[in-house]
């Protein structure tokens, strides 16, 4: 029996955000470039959405390109963005025939034109879809996302525009990336990696954490839906007792 037959479709997060990592580490253990990695990797994504859509979820983040990871060498980067390019040409009828709709959050001004302007095509056409929403988290952040929100602020502070008595969390969300999107409920992260690595800090504060050790490349639908049994079996009290919940 599948997995996916122990899955409480009434109880599935709003938000999964995926933190894909590995990709170099496989290529690696195969004797591959690291580039290698990352073609296979494409490969988990189309999977990983598509599985998503199906079961139900109505957002999947991927953490695709970080504001570190310009700091990689430069023939690696180069391939990334060209790879990106590719992939969003390759996967735009799949997005389509899926009814999802593509968004992106990250400073994207940073990517080279052609990779933003493809994005940014792929994001019109499918901005009337409607079944699930996959934001792809490019030279992006968390950081720079709040240092971002902060400076916004007080701009409008400073132009009167709000008062700083008025500011609390609805107000920080409204300038986020991520605006649009709900709070994150499941975060998962391969390769076995513990850590969170500067992604959507302050959309995780209450998410569910799932950790495995398999490696970007090889993670299938299977492996999405343990993540969900799993985060199922879990009690999210938010602050709350148990007693309180029942």
């Amino acid at each position: 029996m599948s997995s996916k037959d122990q899955i409480n479709t009434n109880k599935l997060p709003k938000h999964v955000a995926i933190i894909m990592d590995g990709n170099g580490r496989w290529a690696k253990q195969q004797g591959f470039l690291r580039v290698v990695g990352h073609e296979n990797g494409t490969k988990s994504v189309r999977e990983i959405v598509e599985a998503s859509a199906e079961l139900g979820i109505e957002n999947l983040t991927l953490y695709a390109f970080s504001t570190e990871n310009w700091n990689r060498p430069k023939l690696e980067v180069q391939t990334l963005m060209k790879l990106l390019v590719k992939s969003l040409k390759k996967e735009i009828k799949t997005l389509q025939n899926n009814n999802i709709r593509l968004n992106a959050i990250g400073n994207l001004n940073d990517l080279p034109d052609n990779a933003r302007t493809e994005l940014l095509e792929v994001i019109d056409k499918t901005k009337d879809n409607s079944r699930m929403t996959l934001t792809l988290a490019l030279s992006y952040g968390s950081r720079e996302e709040l240092v971002s929100v902060v400076k916004k602020i007080a701009d409008n502070v400073k132009n009167n525009i709000i008062s700083p008595e008025t500011i609390d969390e609805s107000i920080i969300n409204k300038h986020l990336y991520t605006q649009n999107l709900p709070d994150v409920d499941l975060l998962i992260r391969t390769s076995g990696e513990q850590r969170i690595s500067n992604f959507l800090l302050w959309q995780i504060a209450y998410a569910e954490l799932y950790f495995t050790d398999i490696l970007w490349p090889d993670f299938r639908k299977e492996n999405l839906y343990d993540a969900l049994i799993n985060y199922q079996n879990r009690e999210r009290r938010f602050g709350k007792t148990s007693e309180q919940l029942s």
